[in-house]
């Protein structure tokens, strides 16, 4: 089933928690020139889509701007100066796709898939309430990358409806799309 954005997954690169120091800076030489062999080919095009997808004004390079101008999309419209700024030093120089490529190698290594899915929707959820509206998901589903079609969001809805709130729990979503099953349906 599709239910992955890889909007979602490239935010957990700036938003998981941070690992060790990064390989460039314990030895050089051993890092970014092998990082496509880390991924196949359809993670990188995914990862190449939601580069393209951060990096507003299409220079090749993420900045602090583009950074902002994205999560302003998502409604986080107060986003700190400090915040950006500590999201672009993540990397040891300018964001290409290569660096992009590179972070989420060394945030993604040895991390369980279900965790890191799970951070990038904390994006989305800055109270941690385990929760995000419906029209959130539906217009990232709908508007970015493989775009969800809408037989794909009526099938999303039926197997993952909203509270009475409008509330979707995105932790039991990230749960089948790492293990293929609804947690309440294996109890």
């Amino acid at each position: 089933a599709k239910v992955s954005s890889p909007f979602l997954l490239c935010s957990s690169v700036f938003q998981a928690p941070k690992k060790a120091k990064r390989r460039q800076q314990q030895g050089e030489g051993g890092g970014s020139s092998n990082v496509f062999s880390m991924f196949e080919q359809s993670q990188i095009q995914e990862y190449k889509e939601a580069f393209t997808i951060i990096d507003q004004n299409r220079d090749g390079i993420i900045s602090k701007d583009d950074l902002r101008d994205v999560l302003a999309t998502m409604g986080q419209l107060n986003v700190k100066n400090e915040e950006l700024e500590a999201m672009v030093k993540e990397a040891s120089g300018p964001i290409n796709f290569t660096v992009f490529l590179t972070m989420f190698g060394e945030k993604l290594k040895g991390a369980d898939p279900e965790d890191v899915i799970v951070s990038a929707f904390k994006v989305l959820d800055p109270e941690v309430t385990g929760s995000i509206k419906k029209e959130m998901i539906e217009e990232l589903l709908t508007t970015q990358c493989d775009r969800f079609t809408a037989e794909e969001m009526t099938n999303l809805w039926a197997a993952f409806p909203p509270d009475v709130a409008g509330n979707v729990d995105y932790k039991n979503i990230c749960y089948v799309i790492t293990h293929g099953e609804d947690k309440e349906e294996e109890e």
